[in-house]
């Protein structure tokens, strides 16, 4: 895939979309569901699922994001910048 095929959104934010998509599915998967069988809920208890899903995997990026700025902060520390 060339990154010239998706100018509008940077690649950061696809590889962000692929982890986030794999959070969710661990998520589920520790409750029991695949995404194939949460569709097959009811719309109410789909929804709900889904969102404690999307929080989870929220929380969990937020996480890396905050690990990656602190080892580039140790980073730019030790090389004196």
């Amino acid at each position: 895939m060339s990154t010239e095929e998706n100018n509008d959104q940077p690649l950061i934010e696809d590889m962000h979309a692929g982890l986030e998509m794999s959070l969710i599915k661990t998520f589920l998967k520790e409750k029991g569901y695949t995404l194939d069988e949460l569709r097959k809920l009811q719309e109410a208890e789909f929804k709900e699922l889904m969102k404690e899903a999307s929080t989870y995997a929220s929380g969990k990026l937020a996480e890396l994001e905050e690990r990656a700025h602190f080892l580039q902060e140790l980073h730019d520390a030790y090389i004196g910048e």
